[in-house]
């Protein structure tokens, strides 16, 4: 099984071992609360692709992107709400996110841009991504 590399700089390990926590919030997405949107994933692999299911709760299916470069898929979502206060209504409490989200994979193969299929349900999109054929090496006749 070929490894997944997963490239995140600001890493809690990485930053809470120098900083503590006060560098890795202030470079965290925008907050409301205490709140960010995470994209939350699981990858597995069959023999012809890539198998990821990302959790994006609250996104509609039109404010996610989906970027594949070489073997680097990255997943975009953006959630936006209304902030519709109506007549005689005041705002006691807002805890809902509201803000983008990125999240990057580094593939060991080549990603088949045409092969490969995106389905959004329930909160969960799933991304069925088609490696691309090895070229097999061939022999040179030395003359």
């Amino acid at each position: 099984m070929q490894h997944l590399r997963v490239y995140d700089p600001f890493g809690r390990a990485a930053l809470h071992d120098a900083f503590g926590d006060i560098v890795r919030d202030f470079l965290s997405p925008a907050r409301t609360d205490g709140q960010t949107l995470t994209i939350r994933s699981d990858v597995s692999e069959t023999d012809n692709a890539y198998i990821v299911r990302a959790e994006i709760p609250g996104v509609k299916k039109d404010d996610i992107q989906v970027t594949i470069d070489g073997g680097e898929v990255t997943i975009g979502a953006e959630v936006k709400r209304s902030n519709e206060v109506r007549d005689g209504e005041r705002a006691l409490r807002t805890e809902r996110y509201e803000g983008s989200a990125f999240r990057s994979y580094a593939f060991a193969s080549d990603i088949d841009e045409a092969a490969s299929e995106a389905r959004y349900d329930n909160g969960v999109l799933e991304l069925k991504l088609a490696k691309k054929a090895q070229l097999a090496g061939r022999k040179l006749t030395v003359q």
